[in-house]
């Protein structure tokens, strides 16, 4: 990839649904010319009309190009935005396996933004939608670390918190934390409304605590059938789990064994409490330089080691050293993390420096 050419704040989107309008969106709003296709021309041509790109079609020298079709098209899509345009190309599928080991390319990095909306397609494009959303990039061994890079900070420009994994790793956890909350709450609904023809207002009685649960049931039927095609194993082998768990609970409420009961209860609040948040207070982080190794895939390696230990990567940057074609890491991690951290580093061989910042 020549980049000396490339059109650094031009971007394509490819698919101008509800993701792929809410970047477009994004990316206009923060100064970005954006380019725009979709499989529909109605969509691409309101698209225009509204203001969410600003031409339809790709542009070759865009720096990088978003994939945001359905995870079945996915592979087509981003062979054909490698074969016609020149940067980056990333896509936005909720399944990273299947399409990482089908590109073989140094200028792809797969990429899942974890949000969404009730609403379907344009009609609920959002240029805030990622504020805050974790957005996962799945870094492999031979991805080039200018392009782990440049992904990376196109996508904390548009407010994502970036986590990196492998493509399998992904998969096997996005299955617990999306796939099976979605069916779950689909087969919740589905409950309460085979109940409901039998008592009218139970419906009329739900109260919060359900429509929070099932409110990502009202996500598009179509999409969820292509999902659980693809991430078929994962989902099975989760869902499996949930159902012994649920049989323990079962179980324990058979049984009147409230102590039992309360112990899971306290163990799954604690655990609710204890996810992570943002960290935005600069005096809370540390810098943490490493030296990348003339090998490639080490500045994947040191990004998926964050996610492994659990630790936040606030900004990523790689820099080029003066000195022969090596390049510098220049992270930013929560100060509580940072030995871990460094730890870990040492542990594969990178000798990181540490800074606080204040």
């Amino acid at each position: 990839m020549s980049e000396h050419h490339l059109q650094e704040r031009c971007a394509n989107v490819i698919g101008l649904g509800l993701i792929g309008g809410s970047i477009a969106l994004a990316l206009r709003q923060r100064g970005w010319t954006v380019h725009g296709t979709d499989i529909a021309a109605a969509t691409a041509d309101r698209a225009v009309r509204e203001g969410v790109v600003d031409e339809v079609g790709l542009n070759s020298l865009a720096k990088i190009t978003f994939v945001a079709v359905p995870v079945m098209a996915g592979v087509d899509a981003v062979r054909c935005a490698l074969e016609q345009t020149e940067g980056i190309v990333t896509d936005v599928g909720s399944v990273k396996a299947p399409i990482c080991d089908a590109i073989n390319d140094r200028r792809f990095i797969g990429g899942h933004p974890m949000a969404g909306s009730e609403l379907d397609g344009l009609d609920g494009a959002d240029a805030e939608m990622f504020e805050g959303a974790v957005w996962v990039l799945t870094p492999q061994p031979d991805t080039d670390d200018q392009v782990l890079a440049a992904v990376d900070h196109v996508v904390r420009e548009i407010g994502g918190e970036v986590v990196g994994i492998s493509p399998h790793d992904h998969d096997r956890l996005v299955a617990v934390v999306s796939h099976i909350p979605h069916l779950t709450a689909a087969t919740l609904m589905g409950l309460a409304s085979s109940r409901a023809e039998e008592h009218a207002s139970l419906l009329r009685l739900a109260a919060g605590g359900f429509r929070d649960m099932t409110r990502i049931a009202s996500g598009s039927p179509d999409i969820w059938v292509d999902i659980c095609e693809q991430n078929k194993h994962a989902i099975i082998e989760a869902l499996d789990e949930l159902g012994e768990s649920l049989t323990v609970i079962r179980n324990l409420v058979a049984s009147g064994d409230g102590a039992r009961l309360h112990s899971r209860l306290m163990s799954a609040r604690d655990a609710r409490t204890n996810l992570p948040g943002r960290i935005t207070d600069p005096s809370l982080l540390a810098e943490v330089r490493i030296r990348i190794p003339d090998r490639t895939g080490a500045a994947a390696e040191v990004f998926t080691l964050a996610a492994e230990l659990g630790v936040n990567i606030a900004n990523f940057e790689v820099v080029h050293l003066a000195e022969g074609n090596r390049g510098l890491a220049v992270v930013l991690v929560d100060r509580d993390a940072v030995e871990v951290f460094r730890g870990g580093l040492i542990a594969r061989g990178f000798r990181p420096t540490v800074s606080q910042l204040s």
